[in-house]
């Protein structure tokens, strides 16, 4: 996998990689080789470090998920981006292909408490008491005859905060039968119709916005096919 590494960004303090669904972002006790391994050996195949390679993770993706990941070259340029993502000054917007027709816009406020038994989150209306508040937004691109695409821009980072917060009003992923969505002939651990699309940022060192962006492979994945004709927008 890492000969096939997709690079969006790289400087001496930044790069960014599109993560293929079905890849974790970094090692679990299933064993599967990660693309925080990926990345590393990538920097130390091209720039022939002898040593260990420095890398910082400074955020995730589900392993159904694919898109965008950032990661830091440098401890200076993590410390950095990490306050970022803590003051929630960090965009995120993703591509969700969902089931029916939402509302064009919308705003999405619950309470999400993540099971580790059932590795899945529980969304609740109101607080309770081990339940964080999730806020996202969306608007709605594109109306297939039983789909739909969205953009979504979550205000907080909680643990399957938009696949449970769309399923939760109606309108599961496409392929994601953790939660409720209708099976796409993908296989669930491959991908679900959730694609990490723009992250933009401060540069920690120039001080500049950057943006990154991925769009989702229309062609490998047929959880995207039907809105390819909206990946142009």
């Amino acid at each position: 996998m890492k000969n096939h590494l997709r690079v969006l960004f790289e400087d001496n303090h930044l790069l960014a990689l599109e993560k293929p669904p079905g890849v974790l972002t970094q090692a679990d006790r299933t064993g599967d080789e990660s693309l925080f391994e990926m990345a590393k050996s990538y920097l130390k195949e091209k720039y022939q470090k002898p040593g260990a390679v420095y890398l910082g993770m400074v955020h995730r993706l589900d392993r159904p998920t694919g898109g965008v990941v950032l990661f830091c070259r440098t401890s200076k340029a993590a410390g950095r981006v990490s306050e970022q993502f803590r003051a929630r000054s960090v965009k995120k917007t993703y591509l969700a292909a969902c089931a029916g027709t939402p509302k064009e816009f919308e705003s999405l406020r619950h309470f999400l408490s993540y099971q580790e038994k059932t590795r899945k989150t529980m969304v609740f209306e109101k607080k309770s008491e081990d339940a964080q508040e999730a806020k996202l937004s969306y608007r709605l691109i594109a109306r297939g005859k039983r789909h739909s695409l969205l953009e979504v821009t979550p205000v907080t980072g909680r643990k399957h905060q938009i696949r449970a917060q769309l399923a939760h009003i109606g309108h599961p992923l496409l392929n994601d039968r953790k939660y409720g969505g209708e099976h796409n002939g993908e296989s669930v651990v491959k991908a679900v119709g959730l694609w990490a699309h723009r992250l933009e940022i401060l540069h920690p060192v120039k001080k500049e916005p950057l943006s990154l962006i991925s769009w989702p492979p229309v062609e490998s994945h047929s959880l995207w096919s039907e809105f390819s004709s909206s990946f142009s927008l």
